[in-house]
């Protein structure tokens, strides 16, 4: 059986130090690249793969590599199989991903493009929905506390007011039991005065 980049593609790991044991291209070269940008411009299914893994920062670049990887697919010799190989591998790789998708009928990533890409997009713009909604519950939650917390401080200010008006203790004494730093006692009762 010839080997090719895209059958040693679960095997780099097992590969261990061997340099022979790395995926190959087509011509012989191991398939090795230290940045993405290199690693783009690899026109292997395998490199197509290792992009569809590193975009997994959004669903727009997860997007933009499928769309490169069915590029690189149209082009291979071996096509037919490719794509049911990497197609296999996407929907496991979706699915670890959380997608909520419908996986099961995705056949062919050259056949069902369409179809994957409004999936993806729904994808987006749930999450940028659930992203709204849960900035909205935060913002609340934030409120509510923020309220809460000045609802306190004008508690404590009230009642060093009280105290500051019913009695001859020091702006110290006074601090220590409203909760307040003697700034704000000593400004307090400057503004009693006036």
């Amino acid at each position: 059986m010839r080997q090719t980049p895209l059958s040693g593609v679960f095997g780099v790991e097992n590969a261990g130090h061997s340099w022979e044991a790395l995926p190959r291209t087509d011509h012989g070269q191991a398939l090795v690249c230290d940045t993405d940008e290199e690693l783009g411009l690899r026109q292997t299914p395998l490199s197509g793969v290792f992009g569809v893994e590193n975009a997994g920062h959004s669903w727009e670049a997860l997007q933009q590599a499928v769309d490169r990887v069915v590029a690189i697919i149209q082009s291979d010799p071996n096509k037919d199989r490719t794509d049911r190989i990497i197609t296999r591998w996407l929907k496991r790789h979706l699915s670890r991903l959380g997608a909520e998708i419908h996986l099961d009928q995705l056949n062919s990533l050259v056949e069902d493009r369409d179809m994957l890409a409004e999936n993806l997009e729904n994808l987006v713009k749930k999450e940028r929905l659930e992203g709204r909604q849960e900035g909205r519950q935060q913002g609340r939650q934030e409120g509510r506390q923020e309220g809460r917390q000045e609802g306190q401080d004008e508690a404590r200010k009230e009642a060093a007011r009280n105290l500051i008006r019913r009695t001859e203790m020091s702006d110290q004494v006074i601090a220590e039991i409203a909760g307040l730093a003697v700034e704000e006692v000593s400004q307090l009762r400057s503004e009693i005065r006036h």
